[in-house]
């Protein structure tokens, strides 16, 4: 998973699909408050996500909200958003258009 320290306070991270994504999440649940306050993730090459990594997300939620970070979900494709629709768990992410605009929102909270 490419890893980008965008600032001091600000990482993104472009995630891939299973079984990737499950090794992505747990890292950045372990990077999490070592690296940044807030993280941005890029699901533009996610296609599918499952209930483990929906669980491995709000652990991560928790983390870094927890620290007065924010985390912001985009590029987010019709069946991951499917899932978070369903699950209602579109409520509890911030979910945006495309990076610069996750980077904006991120800046200006």
């Amino acid at each position: 998973m490419p890893l980008e320290q965008w600032s001091d306070s600000v990482v993104v991270a472009r995630l891939a699909d299973d079984p990737q994504l499950t090794e992505d999440l747990v890292s950045l649940e372990h990077a999490a408050g070592a690296r940044a306050a807030s993280a941005v993730l890029d699901f533009g090459g996610v296609n599918f996500i499952n209930s483990s990594n929906l669980a491995k997300l709000l652990k991560l939620r928790k983390k870094i909200t927890g620290e007065g970070g924010k985390l912001i979900l985009c590029n987010v494709g019709m069946q991951v958003l499917g899932a978070l629709l369903v699950t209602g768990l579109d409520k509890l992410f911030t979910v945006s258009d495309n990076v610069t605009t996750a980077l904006a929102t991120v800046q200006m909270s």
